[in-house]
This record gives C-alpha cells, structure tokens and sequence, in this order.
C-alpha cells in the first residue's frame, strides 16, 4: 500500500476519538439511567458499531481495538446471560493483563509487540521499541491492578464513572509522558530504511 493511498485512509482525528470514546460514553449514560446490565448490552452494540465504522472509513480496525472488542463482546455476553456484574467488571482487567502479557512476553523473546498494537504511529530505534514497550507493559499491569481494586471496593456508580472520566484520562496523561522518550530515540526518514531490518526485532539492539 502506498504511502498516498495510506493518507488518503487516514481518519480525521475527531473520527478516531468518537470511534475510540464513544462506546465508553454510551456506557456511562445509559447505566446512569437504567442499569449496569443495559449499559452493557449497548456497549457491546457501540462497539460493534464502531469497529465497523472504523473498517468502513480506513479499511483497517487496530489490533489493540479488535482484542478489546472480543473480550467485551465476550465478558459482556457472560454478563447479560448469567445476570452477574462480575464479568464486565473484570473486562478492563482481562484486556489490562492481556495487553500486559503480550508485551512482556515479548521483550523475554526479544520482540517488541508495542508498533502493531498501536499500529506504529512512529519509528524509533531498537532501544526504544524496548524502554517504551516495558513502560507499557507495566502500565498495563498496573492499571489491571488498579481495575481490580476500583471495582472490588467501590460501588457499581463509583466504577463505571472511574472507567470513563478516570481511565481514559490516566492513560492518556501516561502516553503524553511517553514524548520525550519517543522524542529521544526517534529515527529521521533518512535512516528508516535502514533500520527495517531491526524493527520489531529488539534483541539486534
């Protein structure tokens, strides 16, 4: 595929945020009127809907939101079945734990994962595909910690208001922090084609 057709797909940021922020929104509004489990049953629409939304403007939905997806599509499934709560409140923890065990599991075998899970929206060198695919496996760990405690200690209200206003912004603070990281290892074009060999290949580093 060509770097024009690439551009041509290339979503509008706004698209990319309601596709992204739009199901969770749905999920607070309709739980704040109704309940958890009608929350969930339009969640599991929403992201449905958006992952085809996504595919229908770019012809491309990201890893990151097609695992996200199955397992909400799933734990949600389990919710709405078996009438119990504790499945969609354990989803951010499953996803958390997966995304985490996926990048660690990766780095013990030399391979950095992080570039297609977020579809390499930049090119950095050996070293730091690895700094940067660490921070985030222990973020995400740590935010499956945090899910855990959140939802086991708090009410159903305090949680989901947690999973969207709280969440949301704590990875998106924690990825702004990444900058100066991605700014430092960061590869100019001219040395891209070299670095091809090396890419998602850690341990050459």
């Amino acid at each position: 595929m060509t770097d024009s057709l690439l551009e041509k797909n290339k979503p509008h940021p706004l698209f990319k945020l309601a596709t992204e922020l739009g199901p969770l929104l749905i999920f607070f509004f309709v739980n704040s009127k109704w309940n958890l489990f009608a929350a969930t049953g339009a969640f599991m629409v929403a992201v449905t809907v958006a992952m085809i939304a996504s595919y229908a403007v770019t012809r491309h939905v990201p890893m990151i939101a097609i695992v996200t997806a199955i397992v909400v599509l799933v734990f949600g499934t389990l919710t709405l079945v078996l009438h119990d709560e504790t499945f969609i409140k354990m989803k951010p923890t499953i996803v958390y734990s997966l995304f985490g065990a996926i990048l660690g599991g990766g780095l013990l075998f030399g391979k950095s994962f992080i570039a297609i899970m977020f579809d390499q929206m930049f090119n950095l060198t050996p070293q730091g595909w690895r700094i940067l695919t660490l921070r985030w496996a222990l973020w995400f760990f740590a935010m499956a910690v945090l899910n855990e405690t959140i939802w086991r200690t708090q009410s159903t209200e305090f949680w989901v208001a947690f999973k969207v206003f709280g969440m949301v912004p704590l990875t998106m603070l924690f990825a702004f922090t990444q900058m100066p990281l991605i700014k430092r290892h960061h590869l100019e074009p001219a040395t891209l084609e070299a670095a091809d060999s090396e890419r998602g290949d850690i341990s050459k580093g």
